[in-house]
């Protein structure tokens, strides 16, 4: 008989559609009815104005404030804080249902059992190490150390703090008595096995930090040694059940200790985290021996609406700062905001909070900068905006890094406090920026046209929005997010070379709509819960919650398919575009349009005809 796997997308979707997502939310915040819809005070982050909506007819809720957004099932996990089979089950008892399981492969069930043999003895290896500080003979090293960097028993206790003795095979000899734990042990990465086939323990004579995964669960460990032994600090290598480019170290504890977490501390390392929390600063999070990346960010701004980073004030925290700033852009969307704290030198959070304790800790915080001033600080070094050529310099250096911000009103201001700081006009900068090729990191195409609606409720609804909200891909996700079925038998071609995440999820939604026509938008956001293209999804959800009570089912559909045609066109006259400049470059283009094109279309003639008066203005500027 097969094993029983994972929970079957049919029940998620029977589910969401059985409970109502206001009930659901009622029963831990206080909703008030607000026109079609329902606010309250956000449970997310303090506030005095209430800026939590919930639309009872597409049961999504989203928050002005802080950016929150999603399903009943997504507020349980946020709210809870549990799982996602956790969140299931919890609002399945709500409905009466039971949660069923699909049956899997015995090739599935052995890595699923592997997996979980794995998680299980990690647990067990942190304990391990949690008893030898408590009892080993030479585990007194490690207390002073600890007690000298000012850490209670308590603390080291919260943290699951432990000591791996020296020696070559202590943890083999007790957790490694059969072949299968010693081949659990080498996977998890506690293990290392030579050559000639011998084993012995990857972690000696160190003070041992157990790294948690968003569920609490130990994935790996970071080691601290005591004696003289290099790397100073030495982290599990990368195995099935841990990625170390998208952990945080901190994270589980600070979402465990703060219900309301509006602001997280980047720092360094383990230490810099528990003497913080030691201090009752409960919000640090550290990266493992790797740059904070991109992923890293959007995993830390899921939780909080602000992060802090803190650097030494050297030249090499300067360069990780450069680099986190870089990392930092993509994930700018607006209401989160980002500051630098660049610490004397010679400092690092662990000696300023036990120098001058937590007040003096939170008062140089409050003189960290903001990105924005930041990013034009960091090219100090290299312009002079006093001259032509500085300023020249400037536009040069910052434009290919403000490409990396998400469409939004930050992404303006910037190229506003660009166009103020170089003494260009924002027409100037906007052509400059079209101009710019973005740089690889860029997830979407920013400079695309905004909504050309060609229906008059379409363009009602278009000035209905904000300038930074009209971006065509982002407008036409939310219409399908308000409006699933209105898309149905719908698909955008996209080219070989589309790297647009938007446009590559608005096309994968559709094929899923296809398959699935009866989705609901509470389905589609529950399929893409905790992938990258989910914060995509909820900046969807603030268009749809800007536009209000003006939206309805109707209007959607024909906005949706409005603006497909106005993609579909845009990118028949790139395509154009890209013809007419590989026929200017050889030499060959009055040739095209009297031979080459004659089989053309009127309409298409005239685009190319156009194009091509367009390009001749342009070569003669």
């Amino acid at each position: 008989m097969a094993a029983k796997g994972r929970i079957p997308q049919s029940f998620i979707d029977e589910l969401l559609s059985r409970v109502d997502i206001v009930d659901v939310i009622n029963r831990r915040v206080a909703l008030k009815k607000t026109g079609k819809n329902y606010s309250a005070r956000c449970p997310f982050h303090d506030e005095k104005t209430p800026s939590f909506s919930v639309n009872p007819d597409k049961q999504f809720y989203y928050c002005f404030g802080c950016g929150a957004g999603g399903n009943a099932i997504g507020f349980i996990m946020d709210y809870d804080r549990q799982d996602f089979p956790g969140a299931v089950d919890n609002l399945s008892s709500l409905a009466g249902l039971e949660v069923p399981r699909e049956e899997i492969s015995p090739q599935q069930q052995i890595k699923q059992e592997r997996r979980k043999t794995i998680y299980d003895l990690m647990e067990k290896v942190a304990g391990y190490y949690q008893q030898q500080l408590r009892e080993h003979p030479q585990a007194q090293r490690a207390v002073d150390y600890l007690k000298q960097r000012g850490l209670s028993g308590r603390i080291a206790r919260d943290f699951d703090i432990g000591f791996a003795p020296p020696g070559w095979d202590n943890l083999l000899k007790t957790l490694g008595d059969t072949e299968e734990h010693r081949q659990q042990l080498i996977d998890g990465g506690m293990l290392i096995e030579k050559d000639d086939g011998k084993l012995y323990d990857r972690f000696r004579d160190r003070i041992m930090f157990p790294i948690r995964d968003n569920r609490g669960r130990v994935i790996a460990f970071g080691g601290r040694v005591l004696g003289d032994d290099k790397p100073k600090y030495l982290n599990s290598p990368e195995t099935d059940i841990f990625h170390k480019g998208k952990e945080l170290y901190g994270l589980y504890q600070a979402r465990q200790n703060n219900r309301h977490l509006e602001q997280l501390l980047v720092v360094e390392g383990y230490m810099d985290v528990v003497a913080l929390a030691q201090h009752g600063i409960m919000t640090g999070i550290a990266t493992l021996g790797t740059a904070s990346n991109t992923e890293h960010l959007r995993t830390a701004f899921r939780y909080a609406s602000e992060l802090i980073f803190c650097f030494d004030g050297d030249a090499a925290g300067r360069k990780a700062a450069e680099r986190a700033l870089e990392n930092a852009l993509p994930t700018m969307e607006d209401g989160r905001r980002i500051r630098f704290l660049f610490l004397p030198e010679g400092d690092d959070p662990d000696s300023v909070v036990n120098r001058d304790g937590a007040a003096g800790f939170q008062k140089l915080l409050a003189q960290a900068q903001p990105l924005e001033r930041y990013f034009f600080e960091s090219f100090h070094s290299q312009t002079d905006p006093s001259t032509l050529e500085g300023k020249a310099r400037l536009s040069k250096l910052a434009l290919p890094m403000l490409q990396l911000l998400p469409p939004g009103v930050f992404r303006q201001l910037m190229l506003d406090s660009l166009a103020e700081r170089t003494g260009l006009s924002r027409h100037a900068l906007d052509q400059l920026l079209d101009d710019t090729k973005p740089a690889p990191q860029a997830t979407e195409t920013s400079s695309r046209p905004p909504v050309a609606p060609s229906t008059r409720s379409t363009k009602k609804l278009v000035a209905n929005l904000p300038s930074t909200s009209r971006d065509p891909l982002l407008f036409a996700l939310a219409m399908v997010l308000f409006n699933p079925r209105g898309a149905a038998n719908q698909h955008l071609a996209l080219g070989a070379d589309e790297t647009s995440a938007a446009a590559n999820l608005l096309s994968d939604i559709l094929k899923l709509l296809n398959k699935r026509p009866g989705s609901s938008t509470a389905m589609l956001l529950g399929h893409w819960y905790g992938q990258a293209e989910y914060d995509i999804l909820i900046e969807a959800l603030k268009t749809i919650a800007l536009l209000g009570p003006e939206l309805d089912d109707e209007k959607a559909q024909l906005a949706f398919l409005d603006t497909l045609s106005h993609l579909d066109t845009q990118k028949s006259q790139q395509h154009l575009r890209q013809q007419v400049e590989q026929l200017r470059e050889h030499g060959q283009l009055d040739k095209a349009v009297s031979d080459g094109y004659a089989e053309l279309s009127d309409d298409l003639k005239q685009q190319l005809l156009a194009i091509q008066q367009l390009l001749k203005h342009k070569h003669q500027r």
